[in-house]
């Protein structure tokens, strides 16, 4: 008896109500999907209903076995998820040692799936996992993952073949592990310099980010074969959630306002456009709440005139809609207290809330695990059940046309050959090469020539010893190689340290920094642009300065040899002052006054 059986075992209510497997005529794969949707949804409660409206994190036993309750995040154990609450949707939280080790745990949560009374499949999700960012809110770093460049970097290549190539590896490797979920592209307009989700987008530009988000969605969708072998992309934040107030995030309750001086909304909506016309499959809006716009002055996911009236009437869309996630309840994360993203009706009860978000047109509640408030909301006659419904048969659709109810397992041994090959690897080492923009070159100190004295910071010595001499000090160098993070101001700790907001001026102690090195010996610095930093004060003392979008120092240092070609290009602009970034309009591209490198910006060496 399985682990999953032996926990069914001392409750038989679900197991002497299955049908016989002969009575499950949803299984034949012969019958079109609309029709094996409508014989699986007749046969299920409402209790079973409501789960599938409810999709959020969810963890992993260290190698790979079924999770217990977990106190850190404060989530359940894998068992009650899936037979108490009856939840098949699920955002794995988190990164594993191997490939093999999530197969190994998806295998075992679907096999608990398979007891359950009518046996549907679970779906697993994931933020993106292949780049260098740590931000848990974000994204995932790569682990046993291939590694690219950001998205921002991605953008710089401008190179849509590449960015498909690059949805089209992620594709093999996500589902090799069980993966079929992307809870990405972000084809938000990064127009507000501050704000701290801009290493996520495609940049500055509505065009660049149309062509490169649809070339995304098309990698891991598989192109016009959506099917057992795809990911399904779910693109956001519709409508577009660059505009922010003074830059800040809407997690937070003080950057809850989308603001459009410009009068831009409808140019944030062309990347979606693209998005729908490459077939995407899912949509997620965002916290914020629109200001002065002819919109509902409530957060996105809660407001009925963007959800229903823009994204499923304008623009005819029929796919799942999820909530980005926590608009319900109260949470904490990482021990301190997280008050639910209710923006605009933080005043209405749990229950008002998800009536709200009903009414206005979503599908699933992102981050929420309460299925027994749908269940009781449809009981008190508050929300119908056909409206339910109709939410299911869209969730329903997607596991039929993944394939799920065929074969929801995968091959463990198969996915530690697939996740991180080295043909992948090389791919993504090539895109990090690919991405890195020379911003300036002063008296051409770049290319260098290998095996020259080195000095460095943010480099490990052993890297850079295959380039040249690594000595200790400046004075002893030709080539100083400084690596900066750009800067910010930390908000708060915990989850909230990870959104890097306000200033982009370097602290005065960095520039003086970079000043005394630069004084010694010929200098490059190498800014990790995951916003566009006030790089003036850098430019005017470094000899040589470049961007990046993540990348190894390998990939850095082979560009700045000249063993691999610079051909990145800036996805935005890099603003001269934060009086210019003050002054902008948080909705217009390209607004900053004077800035010191324009958007497509990169030098060749």
């Amino acid at each position: 008896m399985t682990d999953a059986s032996t926990a069914l075992s001392a409750s038989t209510t679900d197991l002497d109500a299955a049908p016989a497997a002969s009575e499950r005529p949803w299984l034949d794969a012969s019958l079109p999907v609309a029709e094996r949707v409508e014989l699986l949804l007749a046969e299920m409660t409402l209790e079973e209903k409501a789960g599938l409206f409810f999709q959020t994190m969810i963890t992993m036993g260290p190698d790979g076995e079924l999770a217990d309750a977990d106190p850190v995040f404060g989530l359940p154990s894998n068992r009650e998820y899936v037979l108490e609450r009856r939840m098949n949707h699920f955002n794995l939280l988190g990164v594993a040692p191997t490939a093999g080790a999530i197969a190994r745990w998806h295998n075992a949560l679907q096999e608990l799936a398979a007891s359950t009374r009518l046996g549907i499949p679970v779906t697993i999700s994931t933020d993106p996992r292949h780049s260098f960012t740590d931000n848990p809110g974000a994204a995932m770093l790569s682990g046993p993952f291939s590694q690219w460049p950001d998205t921002l970097g991605l953008a710089a290549t401008r190179d849509a073949a590449l960015v498909e190539r690059f949805g089209d590896i992620a594709r093999q490797e996500y589902t090799a592990v069980g993966i079929r979920v992307a809870l990405h592209p972000q084809v938000d307009l990064a127009t507000e310099p501050r704000w701290s989700r801009q290493l996520q987008t495609f940049g500055e530009d509505a065009e660049v980010s149309g062509e490169l988000g649809a070339a995304y969605i098309r990698g891991f969708q598989n192109g016009a074969s959506f099917g057992p072998g795809a990911v399904s992309a779910m693109v956001k934040h519709f409508p577009g959630g660059g505009p922010q107030q003074d830059g800040e995030d809407p997690h937070f309750e003080y950057g809850r306002e989308q603001v459009y001086p410009g009068r831009k909304f409808e140019l944030h909506l062309k990347p979606f456009e693209d998005a729908f016309a490459a077939g995407v499959r899912q949509v997620m809006p965002y916290y914020g709440m629109p200001v002065g716009t002819e919109y509902e002055e409530v957060g996105f996911g809660f407001n009925k005139s963007v959800l229903t009236g823009l994204l499923r009437e304008r623009y005819g869309f029929d796919g799942v809609v999820c909530t980005d996630w926590g608009l319900v309840t109260d949470a904490e994360i990482m021990g301190q207290p997280f008050p639910a993203r209710a923006w605009g009706v933080e005043h209405l009860s749990r229950e008002e809330r998800m009536v709200k978000i009903i009414d206005a047109g979503a599908d699933q509640f992102g981050g929420e695990a309460c299925p027994e408030l749908l269940v009781a909301l449809v009981e008190d006659g508050r929300i119908a059940e056909e409206r339910v419904d109709a939410s299911a048969r869209r969730l329903l659709r997607e596991k039929f046309e993944l394939g799920l109810f065929e074969d929801p397992y995968v091959d463990a041994d198969a996915a530690d050959v697939i996740v991180g090959s080295p043909e992948f690897r090389a791919e993504g080492d090539a895109a990090q090469r690919a991405a890195l923009t020379i911003l300036a070159n002063r008296d051409a100190v770049l290319p260098f020539a290998t095996g020259v004295k080195l000095y460095v910071e943010g480099i490990d010595a052993e890297t850079a010893a295959a380039y040249g001499t690594v000595v200790a000090t400046p004075a002893e160098a030709d080539l100083a190689v400084l690596r900066l993070q750009a800067p910010y101001e930390q908000r708060g700790n915990g989850f909230e340290s990870f959104f890097h907001a306000g200033s982009l001026d370097f602290a005065p102690e960095t520039v003086a920094h970079v000043a005394e090195v630069a004084a010694a010996v010929p200098t490059v610095v190498d800014v990790f642009l995951d916003r566009p930093a006030i790089l003036g004060p850098i430019v005017e003392v470094a000899h040589a300065v470049v961007g990046n979008w993540g990348a190894s120092s390998a990939a850095l240092l082979d560009v700045l040899s000249g063993a691999a070609a610079a051909k990145g290009r800036l996805p935005f602009d890099l603003p001269r002052s934060m009086a210019a970034v003050e002054a902008s309009r948080p909705d217009v591209p390209f607004d900053t006054e004077d800035p010191l490198f324009r958007f497509g910006h990169g030098l060749t060496l």
